[in-house]
């Protein structure tokens, strides 16, 4: 009884030692890991977060902007073609092939 005991113990210590070594491992591979990914990272030259959001709402700025500048050009083209509709009829009246008269 006390032989299975002692190996009872035995496996029980050998298990949280390799728990240990495993848990060690584990660190040092994230660790490793950690900085080839931050090597590699840095190498892409990446924005940083600010640079990122003041380009994005320069952008979103840019968009309101052309928008409005959208909505204005179809109001002006809306009126110039009111405008030149009535230009050409009136032009075309006027412009309007006058009949010959009648001469004996």
């Amino acid at each position: 009884m006390q032989s299975e005991k002692t190996l009872f113990d035995d496996l029980v210590r050998l298990a949280t030692g390799a728990a240990g070594a495993l848990g060690d491992v584990k660190g040092e591979v994230e660790q490793r890991v950690r900085a080839q990914l931050e090597r590699v990272l840095a190498r892409m030259n990446l924005p940083t977060r600010e640079e990122f959001d003041a380009v994005k709402a320069l952008a979103a700025s840019a968009r309101t902007e052309a928008d409005a500048l959208k909505k204005r050009l179809d109001a002006l083209e809306g009126k110039g073609t009111r405008a030149s509709a009535a230009s050409r009829s009136s032009t075309k009246s006027a412009a309007a092939p006058k009949r010959p008269s009648k001469r004996a």
